[in-house]
């Protein structure tokens, strides 16, 4: 399948995503957030792998040293420039996640956010081995999904993004197990627990695994000194 998020659910589509009624689905995308601002520092530099238009990148700029983020849609990238215009520290540009174009251990942290292992479609371990690529040693990469918890929110957000014409009709006889599918082609899948345990046995490196908030699940991958 084409990238959908590049061709179909970006810029103006995307930000209405996070225009929900849903208090609770509020709750998880400020959760995710806080949970990375108390893990930085302010001389840290950040790089968020699939940043859309900015969203938590303009979160994060006063948490940090600087935080760079990149997303393949330029249409995303262009509202992005203007929505964190004033983030003096922050910037956003157009690039693939699986040939990041930055030197080699130039960051802090990285972020791939909100299911972004499965949002960006690929070989996982490519992505997550691009990511410890450009980390600094004693840097943390930070990959989330969502908690099996969350299903039902996760899911009522869905319908609601269906129904508002941002993505095609849920197609129920194909939505289960982590994975909600839409009779237009796009499909949404997580990861367990234990899949994100393997990803973390294969990096080689030291990672851990936190729940936050019944929402979502972190692997988090330190690089060795």
């Amino acid at each position: 399948m084409s990238n959908y998020y590049e061709e179909n659910l970006n810029s103006v589509k995307l930000f209405q995503v996070y225009q929900t009624k849903y208090q609770r689905i509020k709750r998880y995308f400020n959760e995710e957030i806080v949970f990375i601002q108390k893990n930085l520092s302010k001389n840290d530099k950040v790089l968020e792998i699939g940043a859309g238009y900015g969203r938590i990148i303009k979160e994060l700029g006063p948490f940090s040293a600087s935080v760079v983020g990149i997303d393949i849609s330029q249409a995303s990238v262009d509202l992005g420039k203007d929505y964190i215009k004033e983030c003096t520290n922050c910037e956003i540009k157009v690039m693939d996640a699986y040939n990041l174009e930055f030197s080699e251990e130039d960051f802090d942290v990285v972020l791939c956010l909100q299911n972004g292992l499965s949002a960006i479609k690929g070989e996982s371990t490519h992505l997550i081995n691009e990511c410890l690529k450009v980390l600094k040693p004693g840097g943390k990469a930070y990959f989330s999904t969502y908690s099996d918890k969350f299903w039902e929110h996760r899911l009522a957000w869905f319908q609601e993004q269906a129904d508002n014409g941002l993505l095609g009709e849920i197609d129920f006889e194909k939505t289960k197990n982590g994975m909600i599918a839409c009779k237009d082609g796009f499909v949404s899948t997580s990861f367990s627990k234990d899949e994100l345990i393997k990803l973390g046995e294969l990096s080689g490196c030291q990672y851990y695994i936190e729940e936050v908030d019944e929402a979502s699940i972190f692997l988090i991958i330190e690089k060795p000194n």
